[in-house]
């Protein structure tokens, strides 16, 4: 995998971000100048305790949601910029998302799972299909199409998740929590697809409160209480 460039503008860039909730008169303050670069090729954990703001920093970094404070800079583009359909298309297009709860319709197959991303960006059927059987193979789920969500194993789904999160060939993929549900053998395999898609130079930011996972990654941000504590190279 190449190292990171200094000379094209960071995938992630987040420069005095902060972020403010009110509830009535009650304030509260989830994120508190955060600065933070993330490469192109990077894998990045971001690791803190419940509360500390790493789910924020997820939904910031995913479009979910907009900073009070500070700019977010997305390959460069300021997303501040953006209107909620050029917002939709980013979220789409350059980002595949990987949760903790999954999120398959049980109804669908593995591949109609997969194939959603698609759908909504309105690619042609035949391709549809082609990409996702591609992807689900990528994750080693090619014997595993037609099969719906409660006829798979925890693992198993997460997997198709992962595949669905890669079918639109993001640039970014953002991961919250994905092994929260996970036995000991199923989370190995998840997290042995993340080892592998950094080797293939993917961007992968991990959203995590366990060392353990977090340890996975090349690079380990903690935070707490809103803020960076320390932003290290995992030399494990």
């Amino acid at each position: 995998m190449a190292e990171p460039s200094s000379a094209v503008a960071p995938v992630i860039e987040l420069t005095g971000a902060r972020k403010m909730y009110r509830s009535g008169s009650i304030e509260f303050e989830a994120l508190r100048g955060i600065d933070l670069l993330i490469h192109e090729g990077e894998y990045v954990a971001v690791m803190g305790p419940s509360g500390s703001g790493k789910s924020t920093i997820m939904n910031v970094l995913g479009c979910l949601d907009v900073l009070s404070e500070g700019a977010y800079r997305l390959g460069g583009q300021d997303v501040e910029d953006l209107d909620e359909t050029e917002l939709a298309a980013i979220r789409n297009q350059r980002i595949g998302f990987v949760f903790q709860q999954f999120n398959l319709l049980p109804s669908l197959s593995a591949q109609k799972n997969v194939e959603l991303p698609l759908v909504y960006a309105g690619v042609p059927v035949e391709e549809r299909r082609e990409r996702s059987r591609a992807s689900l193979e990528r994750v080693g789920l090619g014997d595993r199409l037609q099969n719906r969500p409660g006829e798979l194993s925890g693992g198993q789904q997460q997997r198709v998740a992962v595949a669905r999160a890669l079918v639109g060939e993001p640039t970014l993929i953002l991961a919250d929590e994905p092994t929260g549900n996970l036995d000991s053998v199923s989370t190995e395999d998840v997290l042995a697809l993340f080892d592998e898609l950094h080797e293939a130079g993917r961007t992968i930011v991990l959203i995590t409160h366990e060392l353990e996972v977090a340890e996975r990654a090349r690079r380990i941000v903690r935070v707490r209480d809103g803020q960076i504590l320390r932003d290290e190279v995992n030399a494990a």
